[in-house]
């Protein structure tokens, strides 16, 4: 064989390291039954013991495990994995009486003539344990992704994006009016939800599509001029779905993502467009808001945008949100400040429930995650959320603030990724579930690389 022909000959594209394929593996098995949050689901089952293989395998098979002591991620995955583990210590009934909140239990064992047993802290201990395995889906997330290699890191959004579109399809089928019953969540019958028990989870997922959409299309050295009209044509399906999802909270985190897309894929625009007029980038950017407003106003119009015929249908006063909030606001007074035992909302909140707020359906969780978070766990819980919070705003501010190249693109879609997360949680409970779990702590990690791209000289700065 000549030279030339062997010149021509295809790159080999190299096998994947094991991290990067059991990450595949979990990110499917959490696209397949990662979509409900309820214990009693099928899903739970499949995703936790693909987790446990991946993190056995990981660890006989994968290269040295990464550091945790050094990263805000792990520490903050220790400590959220600590507070159930400290939950589910017994404590001797003279300690446990002490306990804010545990009045009518100590009635109820004087009334049946019982003697105080050794209790834990939590109210609901098997709601705790569960709790407490949940965790291993963003513990093998976070091991798995932080195995990867540069160049594995850098094709991660593209993965992501790939789970994404699938969820998308799936929703599109299940706005075609076919029956799509998900043996693995706890979906509705006739809702789009993808495969999400939750239409709210699932339009945060497409926001988050919208997000991962411009850094993959604009990704590399060399900007890929086809990839483009795909972003485009992708930004607005997952928009568009969206609208028709019917998640009147969706709608709101649709804008915001449009709106961060835009800000994130600015620089690396403008830099292709140098040599153009300096109208043109605007111009572009006005044509996609006028592309964007035509196929809402199309979808309005058709009778197909449910989120906004919701949004305008909505009666507070009719919310159980809104309704329960009250009680919710109560039962953290009551259990503050070491908290009622985490994953317990349900059967505590039947406790303090008034007849008023009394219904066929039930009261899941407080759909504000931060309440439920302190209801739960008390001080050590809000204080662990603000220090969260406190993390990423600390990197958020360094990774918007310190440069505009390609080395800042993930960092700044995990600060915008975990934003997301944030405001939806404001009225639901996206990161109780395993699929959202698993994108946030990547969001998460990408944030984190923020440390190691400030290292670097700033421009006009010598090594």
């Amino acid at each position: 064989m000549s030279a030339t022909s062997q010149g021509r000959l295809p790159k080999s594209i190299p096998l994947p390291s094991v991290p990067f394929a059991l990450l595949a593996v979990l990110l499917a098995a959490l696209w397949m039954a990662g979509g409900a949050s309820r214990p009693d689901v099928l899903g739970q089952v499949v995703v936790r013991c693909v987790a446990w293989l991946a993190v056995i395998i990981l660890l006989l098979m994968g290269p040295r495990l990464p550091r945790v002591r050094t990263d805000p991620v792990a520490l903050l995955l220790l400590f959220t994995i600590a507070l159930p583990t400290i939950q589910l210590v017994p404590l001797p009934p003279e300690l446990w009486q002490r306990l804010p909140g545990r009045d009518v239990f100590i009635q109820a064992a004087t009334l049946s003539g019982q003697a105080q047993p050794w209790r834990p802290l939590s109210i609901v201990p098997g709601a705790t344990l569960n709790a407490l395995a949940s965790l291993i889906v963003p513990v093998a997330t976070w091991l798995l992704a932080s195995s990867l290699n540069d160049d594995e890191r850098r094709r991660l959004p593209g993965m992501l994006l790939c789970v994404v579109i699938a969820t998308m399809l799936v929703g599109l089928v299940q706005f075609s009016g076919i029956i799509y019953d998900n043996p693995f969540v706890n979906d509705s019958p006739g809702e789009i939800s993808g495969t999400f028990a939750n239409r709210n989870h699932f339009s945060l997922l497409m926001a988050i599509g919208c997000l991962l959409a411009p850094t993959w299309g604009l990704a590399g050295e060399r900007l890929a001029y086809w990839r483009l009209p795909a972003v485009v044509g992708l930004l607005l399906l997952l928009f568009l779905t969206i609208l028709g999802s019917g998640s009147r909270a969706g709608l709101g985190l649709g804008v915001v993502a449009l709106l961060l897309g835009v800000i994130l894929s600015g620089h690396r625009i403008r830099k292709a467009l140098a040599f153009y007029p300096r109208w043109v980038y605007p111009t572009l950017v006005a044509a996609f808001a006028v592309i964007i407003i035509a196929f809402v106003s199309l979808s309005v119009m058709a009778d197909r945008a449910v989120s906004i015929n919701r949004a305008f249908a909505l009666d507070a006063g009719q919310d159980m949100r809104t309704r329960g909030l009250p009680t919710v606001l109560s039962m953290i007074k009551t259990y503050f400040p070491f908290g009622s035992g985490l994953g317990g909302f349900d059967p505590i909140f039947r406790i303090h429930e008034p007849f008023a707020l009394l219904a066929p359906t039930y009261f899941n969780h407080a759909h504000n995650d931060y309440l439920e978070i302190v209801l739960d766990t008390g001080l050590l819980g809000a204080v662990l959320v603000l220090s969260a919070l406190v993390w990423w705003g600390r990197a958020s501010m360094t990774v918007w603030t310190i440069g505009m190249g390609r080395a800042y693109a993930l960092p700044r879609l995990g600060s915008a990724t975990i934003f997301l997360v944030m405001i939806a949680s404001l009225f639901d409970y996206p990161a109780r579930v395993p699929l959202i779990m698993a994108v946030t702590v990547i969001a998460g990690i990408w944030l984190n690389a923020t440390a190691e791209v400030t290292t670097l000289p700033r421009r006009g700065q010598h090594l």
